[in-house]
């Protein structure tokens, strides 16, 4: 296994990839898709091994790893490599695969694509539910029934986000830069415990993998996993409030946010995954008394 390095919120891998997480608005979930909303900055993430005495020692393996994130926010993976020697990454969501809706294995196996080629991809924003359209990362409480995980296996057991990254193998890419040129990778500029829910539906693809499944080594190169803490739970850990959240779609358009669109319709997606076909929002409404201000949203943050 490659080593992982924490550094600015970003982790990167010895393979070369470089992964943040980034906030942003939950759109409302009314089963229409949604253009992609912008980021308002990186998650702060931090090693597990640094307050390893004041988390659970499930916790305790390698590449382990947690950041904050309130009910009220959305969240989506941005990805970065080298265009001249790419990488592949799975992304598990409570043990389940994000793209293939399958149980979680972290290596790569003859069938449907589940996992994601970077580049192209360089952020997936939800789980593969609808072609051409994901359904949005957002937080749920562990064992009320709302997480993607509950859902698909009726009880939380996981939790959490998982990644394995894996290489290409030997000969397929140049191992250095062509003509001398820099390195893409560097870091682009740009209880309490959660799991992670299906939110509203953005306009998105999954790209199918350009290259093909025979060029990328079977058995991952890094394994990493992301555990999600509310905002009470990160204070009594790290002692250390975790930075304010924007809630309502007026900050963004107060501030002049955009919202992004895709150009890349030339590319082919990913079938999507059936079995996201039954996993649900986790709203149901808001109050009535701010719809006009924000997008409608289910369960109200205990953490405000």
């Amino acid at each position: 296994m490659s080593d992982i390095t924490l550094v600015d919120d970003h982790l990167k891998s010895g393979a070369g990839l470089v992964v943040s997480f980034q906030r942003t608005l939950r759109v409302p979930e009314d089963d229409r898709s949604h253009p992609l909303p912008p980021t308002l900055g990186r998650f702060p993430v931090r090693a597990v091994a640094d307050f390893a005495h004041r988390l659970p020692t499930e916790w305790r393996g390698p590449h382990h790893f947690f950041l904050p994130m309130y009910q009220r926010e959305a969240l989506w993976l941005a990805l970065d490599a080298p265009s001249w020697r790419p990488c592949v990454v799975k992304i598990g969501l409570g043990g389940f695969d994000a793209v293939s809706g399958e149980p979680w294995e972290p290596r790569l196996a003859a069938g449907d694509q589940d996992y994601l080629v970077c580049p192209p991809q360089l952020w997936v924003d939800g789980v593969n539910a609808r072609s051409g359209e994901v359904r949005q990362f957002v937080a749920t409480p562990l064992g009320r029934r709302g997480t993607i995980e509950s859902q698909l296996r009726g009880v939380d057991k996981v939790g959490g986000i998982q990644l394995a990254v894996f290489e290409p193998r030997p000969g397929k890419f140049p191992d250095e830069p062509p003509d001398g040129g820099d390195d893409e990778s560097e870091l682009p500029q740009s209880g309490g415990e959660l799991g992670v829910g299906a939110g509203g539906l953005i306009r998105q693809k999954i790209y199918a993998d350009p290259h093909g499944l025979e060029t990328w080594r079977e058995s991952p190169s890094a394994e990493v996993f992301v555990h999600l803490l509310n905002s009470a739970e990160y204070r009594d850990v790290t002692g250390v409030d975790p930075p304010a959240t924007p809630v309502e779609v007026q900050s963004y358009l107060d501030a002049g946010l955009p919202w992004f669109t895709m150009y890349h319709d030339d590319l082919d997606a990913v079938p999507p995954a059936s079995a996201f076909d039954e996993v649900a929002g986790i709203g149901s409404g808001c109050d009535p008394e701010e719809q006009g201000s924000r997008p409608e949203r289910g369960v109200q943050d205990p953490d405000s």
